[in-house]
This record gives structure tokens, sequence and C-alpha cells, in this order.
């Protein structure tokens, strides 16, 4: 992933929030977009090419999660749960107080319970390339989490991304099992994420590691399934971007991702059949 970006923050620091000193930055104004990363990223690798094209106009707020980058841990368990927490501390504490939530791979999954346990903090969620349950993904995606280890990211970006921002290299391969934890254990959020109130847009590629079944399983539930022009438009969207992988989606194809999700942000989310 690029990490160069001609753009600097308006604010940055750290927050201490639920016993962590949370890192974040905040780009452009207006409306507030809060960006969530993805598993052992930060904000460099994951957002350093997205964030001069989301800040154009709009405020954009970027953190990294509990042992992510900046973020040192804790004697804490990382889980979906405390990391929608954390994020939903942060949002307190910058005084915002409702946002847009976009969260990618790990970052939709804290995403999705934010949208669950903050719903008064939240106005749209977009979730990229993540499930609501552990068996969404697809079951050789699913199996592949037990065999990460510090090994496979030897001399890789992610390893040196996480040196370079001052974590001690001892550590890294306890970082990586802690982190990959939260996908060793089942979960299903079924009933809350589809009882979620707030539109959404759900966008994996076609070669990602989502199931297809399982996100079109919440675009029904959202109003989907049904021929806009007789009956009008769900408020929630569903994008399945052709030839493009989990972590393509901001890689390979951001020229067709970033348009739409800015168009849901800035639609008026009209439900009337369309008339000629």
């Amino acid at each position: 992933m690029a990490t160069n970006q001609n753009i600097k923050p308006v604010e940055s620091g750290f927050a201490d929030i639920n016993g962590l000193k949370m890192y974040y930055e905040v780009y452009g104004k207006g409306k507030p977009l809060v960006m969530l990363h993805g598993s052992h990223l930060a904000i460099p690798m994951n957002w350093s090419h997205v964030i001069p094209l989301m800040a154009k106009d709009r405020k954009v707020l970027v953190t990294e999660l509990q042992g992510h980058g900046r973020t040192r841990d804790i004697a804490r368990e990382i889980s979906y749960e405390g990391m929608a927490d954390d994020v939903s501390g942060l949002l307190e504490h910058l005084k915002i107080d409702s946002a847009d939530v976009l969260g990618w791979s790990m970052g939709g999954g804290v995403a999705f319970q934010f949208a669950v346990r903050h719903p008064e903090q939240l106005r749209r969620l977009i979730v990229v390339s993540a499930p609501y349950k552990h068996d969404g993904w697809w079951k050789d995606t699913e199996n592949s989490f037990a065999t990460f280890n510090a090994d496979q990211f030897r001399g890789t970006p992610i390893q040196k991304q996480y040196d370079s921002l001052g974590n001690d290299p001892a550590h890294f391969p306890e970082f990586v099992k802690k982190v990959i934890s939260i996908d060793l254990k089942p979960y299903d959020w079924s009933k809350d994420v589809l009882a979620i109130k707030a539109p959404i847009f759900m966008a994996i590629g076609g070669a990602d590691g989502v199931r297809y079944e399982h996100a079109l399983e919440l675009f029904r539930a959202k109003g989907g399934g049904k021929q806009g022009d007789l009956h009008g438009l769900p408020k929630s969207r569903l994008a399945i971007l052709p030839g493009t992988t989990h972590i393509g989606m901001f890689m390979q194809h951001q020229s067709w991702l970033i348009p739409m999700i800015t168009d849901f942000l800035d639609s008026d989310l009209k439900t009337e059949p369309p008339t000629f």
C-alpha cells in the first residue's frame, strides 16, 4: 500500500480512552467521517492514499486501535466490542456528537459493533470486506486465521511500520498473535446487526474473503431484493467489485470504491421509484 501523503492533519495527538493512550489524527472540515483500519495495520499503510480523497469536503478522523501503531497495548484482551467502545470514547473526547463510520476488514467488524453499541453516535455506516458473523468468511479464509504467525510478516511493510512507530520489535510476535485472536473464536452478531437502523453500505470484492450470500443477507434485511423502478430504492446499499481481492479493495480499485462511498454519504437517500 502506498504511504505517501501530501496532506497534514489539522489536529493529532493522544486521548485517554478506557485505559489507552489512543492516537488519532483529524483532517479537513465538514461532516465527520471516522475511518477504522484493518488488523495489524496503522494509519500510514491503511489510509495515507485514501485520506486526501476523503478529506476534500469532510472532516476525516483516523485512529490507531488498541495495540496498533502508536496506540500501545494494555493488559486487556483485544475485542471488537472493546475497540468499538474506544471509538465511542474518542468521539466524546473530540466533542463529536455523531459521525459516519467506515471500517475495512477488522475495522469493519469494529464498525458493526460501534453501530450496535453506540447507535446514537452513528449517522451512516460503511463496512468494507468484513462479516458480522464468523462464518461470513469463505471457509478457507476462516481456516487461514489459525495459521497466522509473526514469521509470515518478517521483513514485510507491516513489520517495518510496526517498528517505525516506536514499538518494541521483540513484542512483534505477541502483537500478531493477540490481534488475530479475535478471529479464532466464533461470533454471531446477526440479530443485532440486522436491526441496525442507520443506512448501511456494504462493499466486498468479487475475490474477497467474505461470502456473497452473507453480504446479500444483510442487504435484503435492509430493504434490498426488490426492483427499484417498482418499489423504490432502499436506503442501504451493496457493492461487489469485480476482479477485486480483500486487500485490493483500497489498492486495486479505489477509483471505483471511493466515489461509491462519497455518493452514499452525500446522497439524500430518497426511496421513491425514479420517474421519466
